[in-house]
């Protein structure tokens, strides 16, 4: 079970919250501000940490910058009423990996969660080997046969996610969730796109290849 930290101090706001992740199979962990947060990380292992950025003691933008200095690459979701730009901007050049904005659609916060901890979990993993070709996660490049290739990070992204579970399908929306920012203006052609060019590079792969399921989306099926 997944455990989420929940950095809130409304009360109210901060149960409905824990509440929602426990209905939708997680374990939150909760703390009324950033000082209680890095105190109960120390004994509590934490998947994901949901932020507030307005908090007594220790506000969400200087919790973030101190994880990360830390070294730490927990994945981070700001919750917060401020909508303007620049907060939204100060918060990813800290280390934020998603924000929303109160008040809070329970639905959609969900599908981020879901979709960073799939991000985080496809980075941790770091290196993937099928037959003769190997991903190297910290590199974006691919082995074959001793030759490296440095891929964009998306197609890069595409072909670990693809390769990481042969035979199953994932639909557009599902490869679009999860390696694009559920904000981007991107619709869902570019996925086509970027299969394509996979395809051109891989053609003559002898581990693997892309398969279109019609009227459903891709998966990647292993040829030894």
């Amino acid at each position: 079970m997944f455990q989420i930290m929940v950095v809130e101090d409304d009360n109210n706001t901060r149960r409905l919250m824990a509440t929602v992740l426990r209905q939708n199979g997680y374990e939150p962990v909760c703390a009324r501000d950033g000082v209680e947060a890095l105190e109960m990380m120390d004994s509590h292992h934490v998947d994901l940490i949901v932020l507030d950025i307005m908090m007594p003691r220790m506000d969400g933008y200087e919790f973030t910058r101190t994880l990360r200095e830390s070294g730490s690459e927990i994945p981070i979701l700001m919750v917060t009423a401020r909508e303007a730009p620049q907060d939204k901007h100060k918060g990813f050049l800290i280390g934020t990996d998603d924000y929303m904005v109160k008040p809070v659609d329970e639905e959609e916060m969900l599908l981020r969660i879901a979709a960073l901890l799939r991000r985080s979990r496809i980075a941790a993993d770091r290196k993937l080997t099928i037959g003769s070709t190997e991903l190297n996660f910290t590199s974006l490049s691919v082995i074959v046969s001793g030759e490296t290739e440095a891929l964009p990070k998306k197609e890069f992204l595409l072909l670990f996610k693809l390769l990481s579970y042969p035979g199953r399908i994932f639909t557009r929306r599902q490869l679009m969730d999860e390696i694009w920012d559920m904000d981007s203006e991107s619709d869902e052609r570019t996925v086509d796109v970027h299969i394509n060019r996979l395809r051109d590079k891989f053609r003559d792969s002898n581990d693997f290849e892309i398969v279109t399921v019609r009227g459903l989306g891709y998966k990647a099926v292993l040829k030894q």
